[in-house]
């Protein structure tokens, strides 16, 4: 086993080096954020999906458009707005009068990298037609499958504080990202750094850095990194106690309403392999775990009207349930 390990850290070790060329080259142009910068690359590496949820003015865009640039692959941006069409995203069929037949029409979901602009503008129509596309990494074109390329990753962004034309994310298509991120303001020194960056007619630019072999070669591997079964078993009594608190011992019973899904047993698992790959290691410890847990648990713990009207949030009852479940 020591010999295994020991290969898997090598091969980490050299998984990690390209990881970081990649995060240092989003830095050119983003600044601060790396928290986030850092999830982003996790779930690239996790082959999950995001969203990120901040107030307008952040750079949200400009942070995916940016990793998108670092990658030599394709990239659309979808505005989401309340005319919007499933159409328009996955395509449809258009009549050939040369050849008298139908032909399809692939949309824009057709492509490595899906920024969703403000998700919550679309009916809840357009956000089901991500569901197939998030889940099982195909669409369906009136009665034709389609495979989509891979890597395949959706990075939608929402706005918290603009409830007027918006549509609340069914609970079902939230479940489907892997993570759900709050992006706040930057720091004092932060701000002054984006000003001077973007108000002095600097040109900044990134260089491709990953090809698609090499995304998914990194995702491949992410599978063999090591997680012992204690680390497993702790991750269950994690995902557990959101479902059970009394049987831990956690006095939030009457807080949460509904507790995570088997989904983030999975996403606590591959993210954590992936944050020990980001610090070119190739097995896990609980340190992983506990530095995504929030991400990954935030959006599937949902909370009673009871923990709203004390104003408790889904991050206080993760903090809680991590304070008290044994690290092995």
């Amino acid at each position: 086993m020591d010999k295994e390990i020991q290969e898997l850290n090598e091969r980490a070790e050299k998984y990690s080096e390209k990881i970081r060329k990649v995060y240092s080259e989003i830095s050119k142009i983003i600044v601060g954020q790396e928290d986030i910068v850092e999830k982003l690359l996790i779930a690239l590496i996790s082959d999950g999906h995001v969203l990120i949820e901040g107030v307008p003015g952040l750079a949200k865009t400009l942070m995916v458009k940016t990793l998108s640039e670092c990658l030599d692959c394709g990239f659309v941006r979808l505005q989401f707005t309340p005319d919007l069409l499933p159409a328009d995203i996955t395509g449809t069929k258009i009549y050939d009068h040369k050849n008298i037949s139908f032909k399809t029409v692939k949309g824009p979901i057709f492509t490595n990298f899906i920024l969703a602009d403000e998700i919550n503008r679309a009916p809840p129509k357009v956000q089901s037609a991500l569901l197939e596309a998030m889940q099982e990494k195909q669409v369906s074109i009136q009665g034709d499958t389609l495979k989509l390329d891979k890597p395949f990753m959706v990075l939608a962004t929402q706005n918290p504080i603009e409830s007027e034309g918006t549509y609340k994310l069914p609970e079902a298509q939230v479940d489907r990202f892997m993570f759900k991120m709050l992006m706040d303001y930057p720091t004092r020194d932060d701000e002054i750094e984006i000003m001077e960056r973007f108000t002095e007619g600097k040109e900044h630019s990134v260089s491709k850095l990953l090809s698609s072999e090499q995304i998914l070669e990194i995702q491949k591997f992410n599978q063999e990194i090591y997680a012992d079964r204690k680390i497993k078993e702790y991750v269950a009594e994690i995902v557990d106690a959101t479902r059970h608190p009394e049987r831990y011992d956690l006095d939030i019973d009457g807080y949460i309403e509904y507790g995570a899904s088997p989904r983030a047993s999975l996403w606590l698992i591959l993210a954590s392999k992936a944050h020990a790959m980001i610090n070119g290691r190739g097995y896990v410890k609980p340190e992983d775990i506990k530095a995504i847990a929030h991400d990954v648990l935030r959006h599937r713990v949902l909370l009673t009207y009871e923990a709203e009207a004390e104003e408790k949030t889904s991050d206080e009852m993760i903090t809680r349930i991590l304070e008290k479940i044994k690290v092995p």
